[in-house]
C-alpha cells in the first residue's frame, strides 16, 4: 500500500473538523490539518482528535493552507477534504482513492450525491470547485499559484487541463457539508459565498495578468 495522507484546510471549523479527522484516521495515521488563522478552537479540536496541526498566523485562504498541509507530509498520495463535511465515511475515502491508486486517473474529484438538496445542487452545478480530491502529493504541490490563491480549485483545474492529466468525477453518496449560511447566519453567510464566487471566477483574469507581467 503506497503512503497516503489526508490534508484538511480549516478556518473556524471546530465543531465539524473532529469528526472528519476521526474518519480520516481510519484510513491513515498521517492526517494534517492546516488551521487558516482560525479565531475559534479549530486548532485545539484538531489536535485533540488526533491530527497534526499547522497553524497559519493569519487567514490567508484555502490555497496557502492547503500548500502548508502538503508540505507537512511526505506521503506519495493525498486525499484533500473540506473541514465542514457531514456524513463522511471510510467508503468515501476509498471511492476517492481507488481510481488514483489503480492508475486510472491522475486526480479524482468527489461530488455529493444524496446528502442534501442544496449541497448536492451546488456541487453538481460547479463540480470543478469541489474540495474533495485525491492525487499524488508532488503533483498537487507543484500546481502553479496553488499557495497564492484564496480558493485553489480553479488553479488545480487549469493545471489538469494544461498538463493533459487524466481526471474524473466520482460520486460520494450521502455526504454533504454545512452551508455557509448556517454556519455564519444567513446574511453573513450569503455575503461570504458571494465573495468566494467572485474570487473563484476571477482566477482566469489574475492568471492572464500574471502571465503578461511575467
Amino acid at each position: 500500500m503506497p503512503s497516503v495522507a489526508v490534508v484538511i484546510p480549516a478556518f473556524n471549523e471546530a465543531e465539524t473538523v473532529p469528526q472528519v479527522i476521526k474518519v480520516a484516521l481510519v484510513l491513515t495515521s498521517d492526517v494534517v490539518v492546516a488551521s487558516d488563522g482560525s479565531t475559534d478552537a479549530t486548532a485545539q479540536a484538531a489536535r485533540d482528535a488526533g491530527a497534526r496541526v499547522i497553524e497559519l498566523p493569519e487567514n490567508a485562504g484555502k490555497g496557502p493552507a492547503l500548500a502548508a498541509a502538503l508540505r507537512a507530509t511526505q506521503a506519495e498520495y493525498v486525499v484533500m477534504l473540506d473541514a465542514d463535511l457531514v456524513g463522511l465515511t471510510r467508503l468515501h475515502l476509498d471511492i476517492l482513492l481507488r481510481p488514483v491508486l489503480s492508475g486510472r486517473l491522475d486526480m479524482s474529484i468527489g461530488i455529493f450525491d444524496g446528502g442534501g438538496l442544496m449541497t448536492d445542487l451546488g456541487n453538481k452545478l460547479t463540480p470543478h470547485l469541489s474540495g474533495q480530491r485525491a492525487c499524488r502529493r508532488r503533483w498537487l504541490l507543484a500546481v502553479p499559484h496553488l499557495g497564492e490563491e484564496r480558493w485553489p480549485e480553479p488553479a488545480i483545474t487549469a493545471a489538469l487541463k494544461e498538463q493533459g492529466a487524466r481526471w474524473g468525477y466520482v460520486e460520494l453518496p450521502g455526504l454533504k457539508q454545512v452551508m455557509k449560511e448556517k454556519k455564519r447566519g444567513f446574511w453573513k453567510g450569503a455575503s461570504h459565498r458571494t465573495r468566494m464566487y467572485i474570487d473563484l471566477f476571477g482566477f482566469k483574469r489574475r492568471k492572464k495578468k500574471a502571465e503578461k507581467s511575467g
